[in-house]
């Protein structure tokens, strides 16, 4: 089971502890406000009232066994965030990922040892901003370099063909690795070739994003 810890129980920090408790993951949770604390510890595996800027009080708590820290430090000020990340950094974590207010935040984030950073308004800004553009697409995932997968309605183009008819690995260099109906909870994932695409149907696809904004304006 992975070990996360979370720094920081705002609105932010405190979705993403219960999200990666549903995911499986091992949660330590870790915040300097008593009522924040309060409020996850039913759902998280350790619920801890502290100071993550202290190294002395960190390092009683968090050991190198750690997998991963998301620092989710929401304040103006840049200093906690920073702190935590030297701190993390110190004890020997070695994935960790902290939110970040601006660019100029996030260069110094990495100077200290910050493996991924995370823009929680901008993030869901652009994320916004691709659905108000294309309606047809339902969201998109950032994964290495420029790899994305994205959630479409299925273009027009491709109703009543079947996935070895489309090929749409050869002719947009993109994979199919799930699908399912508009209406429908879960994705059924791998199709099989000679599965037929339906009006209505949500295509879950991975590829470049070039590629994707040229397959989703097929229409």
């Amino acid at each position: 089971m992975k070990q996360v810890c979370v720094i920081g129980l705002g609105q932010f920090g405190t979705h993403l502890a219960r999200m990666l408790v549903k995911m499986g993951c091992e949660v330590l949770a870790l915040d300097a406000d008593e009522e924040r604390v309060d409020a996850v510890r039913d759902d998280v595996h350790r619920a801890i009232i502290g100071d993550a800027r202290s190294y002395q009080m960190l390092q009683t708590i968090v050991t190198r066994t750690l997998d991963e820290a998301a620092i989710c430090l929401g304040e103006r000020s840049i200093e906690p965030s920073i702190l935590c990340t030297l701190n993390f950094k110190r004890i020997g974590i070695q994935t960790i990922r902290s939110t970040a207010s601006n660019d100029d935040h996030a260069q110094i984030l990495r100077a200290v040892g910050a493996t991924e950073i995370i823009f929680p308004e901008r993030d869901s800004a652009e994320r916004l901003a691709r659905r108000v553009a294309n309606p047809d697409l339902r969201d998109m995932f950032s994964l290495a370099e420029d790899y994305r997968i994205m959630e479409i309605v299925a273009p027009h183009k491709l109703l009543g063909k079947s996935l070895a008819e489309l090929q749409l690995r050869k002719t947009y260099d993109l994979l199919v690795l799930a699908l399912r109906e508009k209406d429908a909870e879960h994705f059924d994932f791998l199709p099989q070739a000679d599965t037929v695409i339906r009006e209505n149907v949500i295509l879950m696809v991975l590829g470049r994003e070039l590629d994707l904004a040229r397959f989703s304006s097929i229409g």
